[in-house]
């Protein structure tokens, strides 16, 4: 399955798409330790970053949103990648596990939760983590029960359920375009 949109390379971008691919390539993405490529080897962006550059007034709002999630949250970053983990399960993003599975394994996860995870079992986190994968599980299903809701708004914070309300529609927006889109990972 071949990439739908053909790569843009930063020598063919106009200037709105470049300001975006400096924003991406460049940014808080780039900064610090690289777990995954960001970029091909002729310079084009990887993963739904690429598409961003069809329409760069959304696909830069879409980025604004994926730092804010990365960078700007309060989820822990173990927290943070196994939520994200759980929506490329749900969605099979290929990219998206990829791409996270190294961020995750930077962040502490273990081998044998990073495979909990792509099996759709969370039943190996407990205390925060476990409520994390819980509410991140009735959210990926389209809801959230007032049980669920009572427990999470007072363990984690009312913004901690908004920040993965967010996080799982986020993602879930990558992996629709990522498919769409014919990414390859």
């Amino acid at each position: 399955m071949a990439d739908r949109v053909a790569p843009f390379t930063p020598d063919a971008l106009t200037l709105p798409q470049l300001d975006l691919y400096e924003a991406i390539a460049g940014g808080p993405r780039a900064d610090g330790p690289q777990h995954f490529a960001l970029t091909r080897s002729d310079g084009s962006l990887r993963g739904p970053f690429n598409a961003f550059l069809l329409a760069p007034g959304m696909g830069g709002a879409l980025q604004d949103v994926g730092a804010a999630i990365r960078y700007r949250g309060t989820l822990t970053a173990r927290a943070r990648e196994l939520a994200i983990l759980m929506v490329a399960a749900q969605w099979d993003s290929a990219f998206e596990r990829e791409a996270h599975e190294a961020v995750g394994a930077a962040t502490g996860l273990t081998d044998a939760e990073l495979a909990a995870l792509r099996e759709g079992d969370v039943g190996v986190f407990g205390g925060d983590e476990g409520l994390v994968a819980r509410v991140t599980a009735q959210l990926l299903n389209g809801d959230l029960d007032d049980e669920l809701w009572g427990e999470a708004s007072v363990a984690l914070g009312a913004e901690v359920v908004f920040e993965l309300t967010v996080l799982v529609g986020y993602y879930a927006t990558l992996a629709l375009q990522l498919r769409v889109f014919r990414v390859p990972s």
